[in-house]
C-alpha cells in the first residue's frame, strides 16, 4: 500500500513537471511582436506613424509588415518582407533552428525603427547622386524640400532608402544599395 502511494505520488510529480516545462528547444512563444515610431516624414513638421509587425507562426512562412501612416491618417506605404528574404544572406549554421530564426526575426523588428534608420534630412545639400540612385529627379526634389528619409534592410547587404515625394504624392525609393 505504501509502495503504491509512493509510486502514485512520483507519477503525479512527473506529470506536473513535464506539463509545466515548456522549454522545448524548438519552440518559442510567438506573441504579437511589433514596434512603432512617430516621426516627421511626409511633412517637415507633422508626424507620421511607422509600424512594423512580425506575422505568422512558422519561420518559413513568417513575414514582417511595414507601414507608414501619414499625419492625415492615410496609409502611404505598405510593404511585406518575407522572412526567407531576410535569412538569405546570413550564415545558415546560425539560423538552422526554428527558435533561432524566430529570435532573429524578433530582433529585426526590435531594430527596424531605430533612430539611426531615420535620415534627417533624406538628402543633404552636399550629397550627389551615384549609381545607387534610381531616380535622379526625385533625389534633387529631396535636396530642395529637405524632407526626411527612412532606411530599412531586405537582407544583410541590401538596404532601401525611402522618402515622401511631394510632387508625386507617394513614398518612393531614393537610394538602394548593395545586392
Amino acid at each position: 500500500m505504501k509502495h503504491r502511494l509512493i509510486c502514485t505520488f512520483l507519477l503525479v510529480v512527473a506529470v506536473l513537471t513535464s506539463c509545466s516545462n515548456t522549454e522545448n528547444q524548438d519552440s518559442i512563444k510567438i506573441d504579437e511582436t511589433a514596434a512603432m515610431a512617430v516621426k516627421p516624414f511626409s511633412d517637415s513638421l507633422k508626424t507620421d506613424t511607422f509600424r512594423v509587425k512580425l506575422m505568422g507562426t512558422e519561420p518559413k512562412n513568417m513575414y514582417l509588415t511595414f507601414t507608414v501612416t501619414s499625419f492625415e491618417g492615410k496609409k502611404i506605404y505598405d510593404l511585406r518582407i518575407n522572412a526567407k528574404e531576410l535569412f538569405k544572406n546570413y550564415d545558415v549554421k546560425n539560423l538552422n533552428k526554428k527558435k533561432t530564426q524566430i529570435r532573429f526575426l524578433k530582433d529585426e523588428v526590435d531594430r527596424f525603427l531605430d533612430d539611426e534608420n531615420f535620415m534627417e534630412p533624406a538628402v543633404t545639400d552636399q550629397e550627389s547622386p551615384d549609381a545607387n540612385v534610381p531616380d535622379k529627379l526625385f533625389y534633387e526634389e529631396l535636396k530642395k524640400n529637405q524632407l526626411n528619409g527612412f532606411i530599412y534592410r531586405l537582407g544583410k547587404e541590401q538596404k532601401r532608402y525611402i522618402a515622401w515625394s511631394q510632387l508625386d504624392k507617394k513614398v518612393k525609393l531614393y537610394y538602394s544599395c548593395c545586392k
